[in-house]
């Protein structure tokens, strides 16, 4: 009943079998219950680049042939001042054509010269924006996208974003940061709310991040996992794993995960029954 396809090219294209969106911003599955999401990540727009004239071009040609019903940027999405110009400039194409989309933040976002709060309340009133944030737990652009049925009377799917921070802030930790405990708990209490909601039975969800967790790095080296795509660099995960995977095999609800970051790999693994995803750089 659902279906996942990944390409190459700087997205990752997700058809859900079972949208437009209204005016209230509600997104559902359309009359054949599918419903179409693009990714792109890594933009890493530089205003007066031409390279990230050619990442317009590229994500334009994209919406233009796939016609999505959302798109979600997996971060990296600003890599030169000023933050607020590259940020426009990297969204223009959604913004443009009013699409509903969905933003995350990378590591280099906050980079430049704008905080990830301060990017968030940049793009707050955007045409078609629907990126969130959850009060009280660790980083900013965590958030629960429900998708209606398609006649708009129950929730059928789950979209979770989360912000999977940037650098590890512990001197005896290098590298990378990681979802931390009190967003996994955010996640697995909104997934038991759905749940409950359904009957006891878990609703199909996707998640979105940027930095992958080391499970992709396990999955990849296994050789009885299905792994189809191009994989031409490890995974660069964090270095502490806080058990963000654990908890979605435990809740059940979970189909797929998507990140960016490492800009060579556009593969996708099935590893124990969650298809660990990744978007192609777009920029």
């Amino acid at each position: 009943m659902k279906k996942i396809k990944t390409l190459c090219g700087g997205l990752a294209l997700l058809c859900v079998g079972m949208m437009p969106v209204s005016a209230q911003n509600v997104l559902k599955f359309n009359a054949d219950k599918k419903f179409k999401i693009v990714q792109f990540t890594d933009v890493h727009w530089v205003p007066g680049d031409s390279a990230s004239e050619e990442a317009a071009e590229r994500m334009n040609e994209v919406l233009d042939v796939e016609k999505p019903d959302l798109v979600i940027y997996t971060g990296d999405l600003v890599f030169g001042k000023p933050a607020s110009e590259a940020l426009s400039k990297a969204l223009e194409p959604v913004v443009s054509r009013r699409l509903p989309f969905a933003v995350t933040w990378g590591n280099h976002d906050d980079e430049q010269d704008m905080t990830r709060i301060e990017l968030l309340e940049y793009i707050k009133d955007m045409p078609g924006n629907l990126t969130s944030t959850t009060a009280g737990i660790s980083g900013v652009t965590n958030y629960v996208l429900p998708l209606k049925s398609e006649d708009g009377k129950k929730d059928a799917a789950v979209l979770y974003v989360f912000d999977s921070n940037a650098y590890s802030s512990l001197k005896q930790v290098k590298g990378y940061d990681w979802i931390k405990p009190d967003q996994i708990n955010w996640y697995v209490e909104s997934s038991v709310g759905y749940t409950e909601r359904n009957g006891g039975k878990p609703l199909p969800s996707l998640a979105f991040f940027h930095i992958p967790f080391p499970e992709y790095n396990e999955a990849a080296q296994d050789e009885n996992a299905l792994l189809i795509g191009t994989r031409k660099e490890k995974a660069c995960a964090p270095l502490i794993n806080t058990g963000l995977y654990a908890a979605m095999l435990n809740a059940g609800d979970i189909m797929a995960t998507f990140v960016g970051h490492d800009h060579v790999n556009d593969y996708v693994v099935d590893w124990k029954g969650i298809l660990l995803c990744y978007g192609r750089f777009t920029g």
